[in-house]
């Protein structure tokens, strides 16, 4: 089976385990994540390292993805985040919090949204594995015109309105080699030590 490059790595389960002569269970409280419905449209301002980038979202488009995006936001998920794997001419990929903590808080797969719109250039996405409903954090700007994408699921959410020559300047230099697995266990810690030139966000705000 051949799988996009498009993927963002299997994140570890969970499990709870009983000691053999113990009679603890799990008991810590599981406190949901915010799940605020997003408007129908709204704005998005990434400051980056390279100036800002102005984000349009349309709910009808992909709405489960659209609800987490706009939780994301308003929680300052974002801030620091780095754009870790960069492919000129394919995709700008980030997602993973700079605070490992952070990222395994959100690190819960929601489901799939139908494909309404084709992932041209400038076009928001989220990354996914190659089986369903794997969307988590996760995500990239299409740099390029890659409607392949549409058929493997790839449901566009947003798209770049403003500062999408930032976006096209974003640092490319490492291409794939930081490892995502890392990036999720360790954070920026591991990407400032090994690949100190990545673009970041600075913040991420609602508002065009």
């Amino acid at each position: 089976m051949v799988v996009d490059p498009v993927m963002m790595k299997s994140s570890a389960v969970c499990l709870c385990v009983l000691a053999a002569f113990s009679l603890a269970s799990c008991s810590t409280p599981v406190i949901p994540l915010p799940n605020e419905k997003a408007p129908a449209t709204f704005g998005v301002t990434l400051d980056t390292s390279r100036g800002p980038v102005g984000l349009e979202v349309t709910r009808a488009d992909a709405p489960i993805g659209a609800d987490r995006f706009y939780n994301l936001v308003k929680s300052q998920y974002f801030d620091g985040a780095r754009f870790f794997r960069v492919v000129p001419g394919f995709v700008a990929q980030f997602g993973v919090a700079g605070d490992p903590k952070v990222y395994a808080k959100w690190d819960v797969p929601i489901q799939d949204d139908p494909v309404l719109v084709s992932n041209t250039r400038g076009t928001l996405c989220f990354a996914a594995q190659s089986v369903p409903n794997t969307r988590t954090t996760q995500m990239f700007i299409n740099l390029g015109n890659n409607q392949r994408l549409d058929a493997q699921g790839f449901a566009v959410f947003g798209k770049v309105v403003s500062g999408m020559d930032a976006v096209d300047h974003i640092y490319s230099g490492y291409g794939q080699r930081p490892d995502q697995g890392k990036i999720e266990q360790l954070g920026n810690a591991y990407l400032l030590q090994n690949f100190p030139s990545l673009d970041y966000i600075k913040t991420a705000r609602i508002g065009g």
